[in-house]
């Protein structure tokens, strides 16, 4: 259980752990590669653990080469030149989405069968999106799931075919399994995007020397390219820094800098949004190695204004929304938040889980099936918040508390934030209280 006390005075400097997306790709990669990998910053959080040992099941060799307080940090992987073994057992994604989708891709490539299992959220959670295109590059799926076409996914790999594929909806995810799996096809396979989605996938298969070719709103790689072994840098988490940006935003006379976050700028709407809303941002890029930009984020605290956001700005916004969220229920006038209807699918239905506890604390907001509208300004109050075990809500919520007038923010089932970021309780009470809020 978290219980959070309003904010006494705003910590000066923060770090936050390893990008999540980032750490699950170089897991994936490094042991695709040729050769040996050091990986430092790896997040040691729930999700990306599971991707890792996923790894491991299949064959990949991993060394602890540092650890901190919550798990390894920089790691060893030695590379399978492609070449998989079969697991044992089941291989459990947990909670990640990300870790389960991307993990199909590579394993339709494979000529033994395997069976991807996670726990009860992740299994209600729709993994046809990702089942169509590898289908149709030659892999066989049975969705073994309650729900149907969601996990547990049982996957006959193989041969697979290059394939075009237009994506019905933007998915980095989609997107990042087909071209994974590509890698092992004979030809050219493309992706096709509806909107620019985040483009981790791309970025580290250029770090492990793999050429992409991008056309406009096409992504396409040839397959049979072997990643090179490399070094990679995985930066700071901007999700996990879209937290403290709210809480530093919405504080007058506050000034916060959060060192050492990936900029890259397929994660950073919310920067904008915050920027229109009246937020005073800055950043700072560093020299740093491989394709991911990182640098130092600094927030002036002051009065935020509502503001609409734009539908183009969604899909690079979609982890923020729920803090975001509380980001409206500070400021003054409305914010209108549409063309996300993507959030009913996630760990939970967060659009109603949002929505639910803003009236809970006493924020006037009117649901839509694609999003919402907040009017803000009002007072908040001290209450007890439903996170339904989805990260996201229990961390915005967390934040929400800081504002209290009085009392407490009381967060019950908040063990769900590890699945993200192990350390969050750690840093919230160093920030509440004035304290830098280091990693080491």
């Amino acid at each position: 259980m978290l219980k959070v006390r309003p904010l006494e005075k705003l910590g000066p400097v923060l770090e936050v752990p390893g990008d999540k997306s980032c750490s699950h790709r170089a897991a994936i990669l490094a042991g695709l590669s040729d050769g040996e990998c050091t990986v430092t910053n790896f997040l040691p959080s729930e999700d990306c653990l599971n991707t890792l040992h996923a790894m491991e099941q299949l064959g990949v060799k991993v060394e602890e080469l540092r650890r901190g307080p919550w798990g390894p940090l920089d790691l060893k992987i030695q590379g399978t030149s492609m070449t998989l073994s079969a697991p044992e057992g089941d291989i459990d994604c947990g909670n990640s989405g990300t870790g389960m989708r991307l993990l199909a891709g590579v394993l339709a490539a494979q000529d033994f069968e395997s069976r991807l299992i996670g726990d009860a959220s992740l299994q209600s959670r729709p993994m046809g999106r990702v089942m169509k295109p590898l289908g149709e590059m030659g892999a066989n799926f049975v969705a073994e799931g309650e729900k149907a076409g969601c996990a547990p996914l049982r996957v006959k790999g193989g041969s697979v075919r290059p394939l075009r594929y237009r994506m019905p909806v933007a998915s980095a995810q989609v997107k990042s399994a087909i071209l994974l799996a590509g890698l092992f096809a004979d030809g050219k396979t493309t992706v096709i995007q509806p909107a620019v989605t985040r483009d981790h996938t791309e970025r580290m298969l250029s770090d492990f020397g793999i050429e992409c070719e991008f056309n406009g709103d096409e992504i396409s790689v040839v397959g049979g390219q072997m990643p090179e072994a490399t070094d990679i840098q995985v930066p700071g988490d901007f999700s996990s820094s879209a937290f403290w940006l709210v809480a530093a935003a919405a504080s007058e006379g506050s000034n916060l800098r959060i060192e050492n976050v990936g900029l890259n700028p397929t994660r950073t709407a919310l920067l904008t949004v915050l920027r229109r809303m009246g937020a005073k941002i800055t950043t700072e890029e560093q020299d740093h190695s491989g394709s991911e930009p990182i640098g130092d984020i600094i927030v002036e605290g002051g009065v935020l204004r509502g503001t609409e956001i734009l539908p183009a700005e969604v899909p690079n916004l979609i982890d923020e929304v729920p803090v975001l969220a509380v980001a409206a229920a500070l400021a003054e006038g409305k914010t209108s938040i549409r063309n996300a209807k993507e959030l009913r699918v996630k760990e939970t239905d967060r659009i109603s889980a949002v929505v639910n506890n803003l009236r809970a604390i006493g924020v006037e907001v009117e649901e839509f099936e694609d999003g919402m509208v907040i009017t803000g300004g009002r007072p908040l109050q001290a209450a007890e918040i439903e996170s339904h075990g989805d990260h996201r809500i229990a961390m915005a919520f967390a934040i929400a508390g800081l504002f209290l007038p009085e009392g407490e923010m009381v967060i019950p089932n908040s063990a769900c934030i590890a699945t993200s970021y192990p350390g969050f309780e750690d840093s919230l009470e160093a920030i509440r209280t004035g304290k830098e809020a280091r990693l080491s």
